[in-house]
């Protein structure tokens, strides 16, 4: 793992979240992005050597709709930059986390992602993300 990536932020409105951030942040998000695959829609601020990535739900059906649903708004999960996602994958299991998806796919920001279930994690969604060449 070489560092946090982003904090994934469950939102209801991507727009209304957007501004929240503008001002506490003190700047604008540099990118917004949809994940078909994900039926989310995305957006990102930087924040030092991290990213804030909020996450809003594009039909009720997606995951990050049934997250707000049972949890409401707020992180939703923390990501960590590898450079290496296969041999993250192999190794993490080998440790006994549970891998939610064994081959990695198309993420927002260009990355290919992994998620590890939160059970294994106590009680954390975590994903591991490397930059697509």
């Amino acid at each position: 793992m070489n560092k946090i990536e982003h904090i994934g932020i469950a939102v209801k409105n991507i727009e209304s979240a957007n501004q929240l951030y503008k001002k506490l942040l003190g700047y604008e998000h540099y990118k917004t992005e949809t994940v078909e695959s994900e039926g989310v829609t995305t957006s990102f601020f930087t924040c030092g050597e991290s990213k804030i990535e909020l996450l809003e739900a594009q039909h009720q059906d997606s995951p990050i709709a049934k997250f707000i649903e049972k949890r409401g708004e707020g992180i939703h999960h923390v990501a960590f930059a590898v450079s290496d996602i296969k041999a993250e994958i192999k190794r993490l299991q080998a440790e006994g986390f549970t891998v939610l998806n064994d081959t990695p796919k198309k993420g927002a920001d260009n990355k290919w992602v992994v998620f590890l279930h939160p059970k294994s994690t106590s009680g954390v969604l975590v994903e591991l993300c490397q930059e697509i060449e």
